[in-house]
């Protein structure tokens, strides 16, 4: 994993005014591989997702369970401890009394004191025809704002389509969408449910949701990293 060429400064800047933020080959070709490796084995899951039954979309994912394999548990907890500043200044800015710890053991720990015990990294994987509809990511009642995907295969390689899919509601507007299509090994960090901007009255919520568009041919496979566990 390549960690400390971040420009954290950059990062917050571009999540603060986005809220999202691409971070560049995180993860090389064969930490890519050994998490795709893993959707083959079972004991590393608790729980197999099929988009369509739900009608979440096309595809399938499954969830993680405790414990978490090395790589994703250091990511999880490396990218919380440069995250909780930012989620802390959104919620001061909007006036929510939540105040996110520094550590992600202590946030972890509030999670299961509000009966949220159940990890929820996940890998998810499409083929052909897989998507997955605008949603967010919130389990409980204790969630953090921000949320992380790393993109496990090579766009227009490995499969075409596919492209992540982020929507933003502004009051009294109509829905803005950003499509991006991040690199192989890239990290995508990016608002688990809104972001404040700042209006003449001071700051109000714009909601977003993410999803995927419709992959075109070929695999897909990517890893989200969602903060908070689940009921």
């Amino acid at each position: 994993m390549k960690l400390d060429h971040i420009d954290w400064d950059g990062a917050h800047a571009s999540i603060h005014e986005k809220g999202f933020v691409i971070l560049k080959n995180i993860l090389d070709q064969k930490e890519c591989d050994d998490i795709i490796s893993l959707y083959q084995q079972p004991t590393y899951f608790r729980k197999t997702i099929s988009m369509e039954r739900y009608r979440f979309g096309l595809g399938e994912y499954k969830y993680l369970q405790y414990p978490l394999p090395g790589i994703i548990e250091t990511l999880r907890k490396f990218l919380y401890q440069h995250l909780c500043v930012i989620a802390n200044d959104w919620n001061n800015m909007l006036n929510i009394a939540m105040q996110y710890p520094s550590s992600h053991a202590d946030f972890i720990n509030i999670c299961r004191s509000n009966d949220q015990s159940l990890a929820t990294p996940l890998i998810l994987k499409y083929g052909a025809g897989g998507h997955n509809t605008l949603h967010q990511d919130l389990y409980g009642k204790i969630y953090f704002p921000l949320q992380a995907v790393v993109f496990l295969n090579k766009a227009g390689e490995d499969y075409d389509g596919g492209e992540f899919v982020l929507t933003e509601q502004i009051p009294r507007a109509q829905s803005k969408a950003i499509v991006l299509q991040p690199g192989h090994g890239d990290l995508l960090i990016f608002t688990t449910q809104f972001r404040p901007q700042k209006g003449a009255r001071g700051y109000y919520r714009v909601n977003m949701k993410h999803g995927v568009s419709v992959v075109h041919s070929g695999n897909r496979h990517t890893l989200g990293i969602i903060f908070h566990d689940a009921q």
